[in-house]
């Protein structure tokens, strides 16, 4: 028999790691610097805590029962979490919270999708408590930060608002609005232009979905619409959030670190009621392929759901997919391509010099931050041979501790 993970499942061997960290450092250095607070928590949820705010399909939650036969999932993301933690177990913090997680969560996927990957890496952020133009431009400037910290400059970010959408969509017959906003969401036209509906309406489900493009382009567009108040609150919304986005890029002293051109994209709907205002995706092109870098949006009703008085409050936040940046990043030549070496490798000359060794080795490990020691443990190598196993390891400094416990350096060239 040979031995392989569970299918859905992978190891990530050493230099996997090196990679993985890279891209996770960076991200997390550049959340401490915008005030956000890393969050863990439980990679099992009950059931019902993963399917409240409606973001999930249970198809897509790999499910487990404790001994109680209660039923219990394994995160499928980590918004619901965090949105239940943050109303049960920080009763007492003050708004916003800002906080920010890197975790594994697990989908249920087809076989034949990503070749059946069931677990993943994200990390993203949680604005709570804060509402309106500002909050959102943080999110997306944050974002943007994120993807410049990497020096990845082959992205694209889609912008839409769920709300706004979903309320273009009230002209609709009550039977007939789901599957029109499936149709958009999934960009079938052919379900549009045979569904069993007159003819105006079916003219205006296509203009929906086809509302993408340039911001102004498309915000002309929908204003030509005839839109109650609410609406046009919402469509005056979007473009103050787009000039705050140019104007704050433009009076930025660092071009590279500007906001790249983004597009707008009103069909850009889910099809499911998780998200209230803006949502937005993070397309790359690669040689591979277009890939989804990361997605996100506002969600506004979610964590009165966690509530036990049902107050709720605002919400706004992205994921970024780990993997996805990692085969985006791979050609730019970034990322490490051999696991960090060690620094020194400390020798004992003898078997009474043993307790030395240690003693030595312990020693440089806590005079500098970060440094790596390694210790010979074969005794049965000649000098020579230690040297070779050194500089195929890469180790240029050898610590060679006599009997007494004095230490002869030798640097390899």
């Amino acid at each position: 028999m040979i031995y392989q993970p569970p299918s859905g499942a992978r190891d990530l061997l050493p230099l996997d790691v090196a990679q993985k960290r890279w891209i996770e450092d960076r991200l997390e250095q550049v959340f401490h610097r915008w005030g956000y607070h890393r969050i863990i928590t439980s990679t099992v949820e009950h059931l019902d805590t993963l399917m409240a705010g409606g973001a999930i399909e249970q198809s897509a939650v790999i499910e487990l029962q404790d001994t109680q036969g209660q039923r219990l999932g394994l995160r499928p993301e980590l918004t619901a979490s965090i949105a239940r933690a943050a109303v049960t177990r920080m009763p007492a913090v003050t708004y916003p919270q800002r906080l920010y997680y890197n975790a594994n969560v697990f989908q249920r996927t087809a076989q034949g999708s990503h070749g059946g990957q069931q677990e993943y890496y994200q990390a993203g952020v949680e604005l709570l408590g804060a509402s309106g133009v500002m909050a959102n431009a943080e999110t997306l400037q944050l974002l943007s930060d994120c993807l410049n910290s990497l020096s990845l400059n082959s992205w694209c970010l889609i912008l839409g608002d769920a709300g706004l959408t979903r309320s273009l969509l009230s002209v609709f017959p009550d039977d007939l609005q789901d599957k029109v906003r499936r149709a958009i969401a999934h960009l079938d036209r052919v379900t549009l232009e045979t569904l069993p509906m007159s003819e105006e309406l079916r003219q205006r489900a296509l203009f929906l979905m086809d509302l993408r493009g340039l911001p102004a382009d498309v915000l002309q567009q929908v204003s030509s619409l005839d839109l109650n108040a609410s609406q046009r609150d919402s469509v005056k919304a979007l473009k103050t959030l787009i000039e705050l986005l140019q104007e704050t890029a433009a009076a930025g002293n660092d071009t590279a670190r500007a906001m790249p051109a983004f597009i707008l994209d009103l069909s850009l709907i889910r099809t499911f009621d998780y998200y209230t205002g803006i949502v937005f995706e993070l397309i790359s092109d690669t040689n591979q392929g277009r890939r989804v870098l990361g997605q996100g949006g506002r969600y506004d009703n979610l964590l009165g759901l966690y509530h036990p008085q049902g107050q709720t409050y605002p919400g706004v936040g992205f994921i970024l997919n780990i993997e996805e940046l990692h085969q985006a990043l791979l050609p730019s030549g970034q990322l490490p391509d051999q696991t960090p070496a060690s620094d020194w490798l400390v020798v004992p000359m003898t078997a009474q010099a043993a307790p030395a060794t240690f003693a030595y080795a312990q020693k440089i490990r806590e005079s500098a931050n970060l440094v790596r020691v390694e210790m010979s443990l074969d005794n049965n190598h000649s000098p020579e041979q230690i040297r070779d196993i050194a500089r195929l390891r890469q180790i240029n400094r050898i610590a060679w501790i006599h009997a007494d416990g004095l230490p002869e350096i030798e640097v390899l060239n």
